[in-house]
This record gives structure tokens, sequence and C-alpha cells, in this order.
């Protein structure tokens, strides 16, 4: 693994603050630091391109060939990889690599991810010894993985938990984990399992916690019978630009995957199973922040019911004075104590 393009990767590595290393063609190649795209100076051989390519579908087991155009994989350093092979991109094969933040791996190590403070990072743990659902809601590349995975390192080790994804991202450091891989065409089988075939066989694996990566299709509702029925403390995240949208996408992936289902009652659902939802974005300078705290609140007649819990407002996140309808389960199950919201701000 000594070509341009390793070496290119190996020398990105050892500079802070990139996340994403961009290959458009040979000699257009970005990198995005604090938000921004930075176009690097490079003139990459097409052979290497195609080392590159043939490389990473060997250490994945997965093909990228004409009948396989695309590829979803990892790198060694845990980093996201995608592929897509002409003709389906013009002029040369397009590569992205999502970078592996091995810098935010606990609230203890890193204290001002998503610009929290010790009081919201006390609130997150307690969510999480309450084994409340949440969903973590944002767009493309504010950090829905890396906050999935800090809430994951507050699992109890006792816990058995039983994650799914359609490319291994989450970084999982707990004894009784079987990690799911949906979608992948591997070399050795020509099987093909769904997001939603693993769903429902995960209801057979005795879980106390499901992890989904990120919904994207009829898995939501297996998701959320799941959610409904015992494994509480559950989570995923779902592609949305606001907490309101989040939940009109969720609407529309029932609605795609062809459920005859009235709506009222996919509302229903929505509202019984979830919790929170945390809803990531990007400051003014380009972070990765925590932009809202919602908390799903049940319904009233054809309308699920949301209370903001906490906003960001001048640079800082910020109770909005109305407690969590769940705040007893919050003290009893997660410790928060009875004043916690006192002086907040």
């Amino acid at each position: 693994m000594t070509n341009a393009i390793w070496n290119l990767i190996d020398d990105i590595n050892k500079k802070a603050g990139i996340t994403e290393i961009l290959i458009n063609d040979p000699k257009h190649v970005f990198v995005e630091r604090s938000g921004q795209f930075i176009q690097i100076n490079a003139n990459l051989p097409v052979n290497d391109i195609t080392e590159f390519i043939k490389d990473v579908a060997k250490m994945n087991q997965k093909l990228c060939d004409t009948d396989n155009p695309i590829l979803d994989g990892n790198l060694p350093d845990g980093s996201r990889i995608n592929i897509i092979l002409e003709p389906f991109v013009q002029g040369s094969p397009a590569i992205s690599i999502r970078k592996y933040l091995k810098s935010i791996s606990s609230f203890e190590n890193s204290p001002t991810a998503f610009g929290l403070n010790p009081k919201w990072i006390e609130f997150f743990k307690a969510m999480m010894l309450a084994k409340l659902n949440i969903v973590v809601s944002g767009g493309t590349s504010v950090g829905k993985t890396t906050f999935l995975n800090l809430l994951i390192n507050e699992i109890a080790k006792s816990e058995r938990v039983i994650t799914i994804e359609d490319t291994i991202e989450l970084s999982i450091n707990l004894p009784n984990v079987v990690r799911l891989e949906s979608g992948a065409k591997l070399l050795q089988t020509k099987s093909n399992l769904s997001t939603r075939d693993l769903v429902k066989n995960t209801l057979r694996m005795r879980p106390d916690r499901i992890i989904i990566g990120e919904v994207r299709g009829p898995e939501l509702f297996d998701l959320l019978q799941a959610m409904n029925t015992g494994h509480e403390g559950s989570m995923t995240s779902v592609h949305a630009n606001s907490g309101g949208e989040c939940l009109s996408r969720m609407e529309t992936l029932f609605l795609l995957a062809g459920f005859e289902i009235p709506l009222s009652v996919v509302r229903k659902q929505m509202a019984s199973a979830i919790n929170f939802i945390v809803q990531l974005g990007r400051d003014q300078n380009g972070q990765r922040v925590i932009e809202e705290i919602i908390e799903v609140c049940g319904m009233e007649g054809p309308t699920i019911l949301l209370t903001t819990i906490a906003t960001r407002e001048d640079g800082a996140l910020h109770f909005k004075g109305i407690a969590p309808k769940v705040f007893e389960r919050l003290h009893n199950l997660g410790g928060l104590p009875y004043n916690f919201f006192e002086n907040m701000n």
C-alpha cells in the first residue's frame, strides 16, 4: 500500500482538524477543515487510483467493478470511504473519505465536544442510564455517528447491544456486542440482507439495546416496534436539518416503504417510541454542535407533541425553562438531581 493515494492519506492524517478527503479526479483533491473545503496541490497517477480502489475492495472483502460500481467501506484507521466508478461519474472514479475522529471518544476525553458543558454532559449520561430512546438528527457531516459513539460509550458493560449499519462506523468497546452489516455484497457470499431483514432477526437475539447507524427505509417500522416492546435505550440517526423535519423525514420513510398504514398510526408509533431528538449542526465557525434537544411528549389529536428542552443561543446550549416530561425517570434511573435545572443558564 505504497502508492500516491495511501501516501496522501498518511500525510493528511498527521494534520489536525481535517474531517474529509475528497478525490474528484487526479488533479482535483480537496480536504474539509472546520466546515470549509480546501483544494490541495495534487497530481495523482491514474494507475495509483485504480490500485487504491482494488486495495480498498480487498480489505473490505467487497466487490468494486463494472457490475458493482459503488463501494462503501472502511480504511484501516476506521475512516469511512465511498467509491463510485465510471460511467456513473464522469472522467474519473470519485473517492470520498470521512475521517474517523479518534480524538472524540468519550465525554471525559472530550468535555467540550459539540459545544457541551459539564451540566449537559451529566444530562446525556442520565438519559443513557435511564434507557431512553434517542434519535440523533442532522445534515451531512455534522457528527451524527461521532455523537452516537459518545452515547454508546455510556452503556453499561452488563448490557447486550446489537448494532446494525450499512457500513461499520460505530466505535464500540463493550464485551457483549454483536455487530451486523446490511447490504454487504461480500466476496464470500451471494446473500444480500437488508437492514430490515437484520432488524427483524435482531429481535430473536435477546438484545437489551438495538442501535441502527442510520435509518433510511422500512427498517424504521421494526425499530419503532422494538422500542415499543421493551428494547429501551435504543438509538438511531436520521438525516434531517431540524427536529421537526426529523419527524417528517421518518413519516416519509414509512410512506416510501409502501406500508399501508394510516399516517395517524405511524405518528402514534413514533410518539410512543421516541423520547428525545438531539439535533446536530454546525456553528458559524464550522464547528459541530448540538443545536437543540427536543422531547417527544405523546400525541394531541393527529399532532405529535414536542417540547424544546434546550436550544443553542449566543454560542452555548441554553435550557428553555421546561423540564422534561420523563424527569422522574431521569431522576430515579439516571441519577439526575431534583434541582438539576435550577440556574442552568
